[in-house]
């Protein structure tokens, strides 16, 4: 089963926002949620409220947060706002404001072992081409030799 949450319009850079999601992706969600608040980034409270929703609406559907793990983590990038600043000489500098939008997909555990294992493979014995031909070229030289 799948559970996902999503946060548009959010105020940071994708560029900064990802390099928190890189962290997050090897973890479970409920490990996220502590940890990410002690990573020393502005942008990872954006993430964790984003992780919590999706957390929220997984026990909604009565899934159980510790069966859940991240199937995928997108920072996708929103409407910049353009905005200047006036510098010498009656001049004007333009930069953007960057906005995100995150999306947060968990999805529960495959359960183990429950008929997913290949079958055995069965050796199937090949003639041996080269034992054919040993034996045509043995027969050949015995009529020879008589």
């Amino acid at each position: 089963m799948e559970v996902i949450a999503v946060q548009k319009y959010v105020r940071v850079s994708p560029k900064k926002l990802r390099a928190v999601a890189s962290l997050t992706k090897s973890m479970k969600p409920k490990e996220a949620v502590e940890v990410l608040p002690f990573s020393r980034k502005g942008s990872a409270s954006y993430l964790v409220k984003v992780v919590k929703s999706a957390l929220a609406n997984a026990k909604n559907k009565g899934v159980s947060p510790e069966d859940l793990i991240f199937k995928e983590i997108q920072i996708n990038e929103g409407p910049r706002l353009k905005r200047g600043r006036p510098v010498s000489r009656g001049r004007w500098h333009a930069y953007q404001k960057r906005m995100s939008h995150i999306r947060v997909v968990l999805a529960t555990k495959a359960p183990k072992n429950l008929g997913t294992e290949e079958p055995k493979k069965l050796k199937i014995d090949k003639p041996k081409k080269n034992l054919e031909r040993k034996s045509a070229e043995s027969v050949n030289k015995s009529a020879k030799n008589k």
